[in-house]
């Protein structure tokens, strides 16, 4: 049996009196890449967040359920979300580097966690960027504002920026819509490449999913409709709902 990193259980939240998340239960494989698709307000942005508590952040957001990471309920008073965060780290739809050089966006997290070697943070910047493939190109810049790059480079840093953590889990959420098809498929490869990583995408783009991922998991309206292996969900889902998402009839 494949190991669960990640497993949430009747899941809900809401934000003031508007329910977002319904009853969601979910098993998240580990190291493997698991997509979440359906139409524009369905939750699947929300649900994303929640897994690294970012929902946390808006004062009327409540949640019931649980959500466990391996084996330990992250909504417990226990949970050091700092740490939680730096375990399962998270890539957004628009890149977003800091103001700073290409340098001091990679070793921002490091150095956030208590790393203050010059050499190593050196060698993570330099790891990091090889890993996404942007160390030929900016190994000479890296004082380089990192604003100052184009827009897939950007969100390649984003995801060096991520990775110089060292996460377990990276929440991507749209990671390719503000791309072109290059910079989009220079990031897929990088998506397939990434090993002992879990990936958790979000994407409206059902050829991306069925390109990228390993499962796929289909919400409609704050509710999770289907979740199984892509090319099952895609070729014999089991709810008409999917069959008809899948097909392009709405959404």
């Amino acid at each position: 049996m494949p190991k669960k990193i990640i497993k949430t259980k009747n899941l809900n939240l809401w934000f003031a009196n508007k329910k977002i998340l319904k009853g969601i239960n979910l098993e998240i494989v580990e190291n493997k890449i698991t997509a979440i698709i359906g139409p524009s307000g369905c939750g699947k942005s929300t649900f994303l967040r929640t897994l690294n508590r970012m929902n946390d952040l808006i004062p009327s957001c409540r949640i019931t359920g649980n959500v466990h990471y391996k084996g330990k309920n992250i909504f417990s008073s226990e949970t050091d979300v700092t740490n939680l965060r730096q375990n399962i780290g998270q890539v957004f739809q628009k890149p977003n580097p800091f103001p700073k050089s290409i340098f001091d966006n990679i070793a921002f997290g490091p150095r956030l966690y208590g790393e203050k070697n010059k050499n190593k943070l050196k060698n993570i910047v330099e790891e990091s960027l090889e890993k996404v493939g942007l160390w030929k190109e900016v190994k000479n810049d890296l004082a380089k504002n990192a604003l100052s790059l184009s827009g897939g480079q950007q969100q390649r840093l984003c995801l060096a920026r991520t990775l110089a953590t060292k996460p377990k889990v990276i929440l991507m959420d749209e990671p390719c819509s503000a791309l072109d098809p290059l910079s989009t498929a220079k990031i897929e490869d990088l998506m397939r490449n990434l090993k002992n990583i879990t990936i958790i995408i979000v994407t409206h783009n059902m050829q991306q999913a069925t390109r990228i991922s390993h499962f796929t998991g289909f919400f409609l309206m704050g509710k999770l409709i289907e979740f199984g292996e892509t090319k099952d969900l895609f070729t014999k889902p089991q709810s008409k709902k999917t069959e008809d998402y899948v097909a392009g009839k709405f959404g």
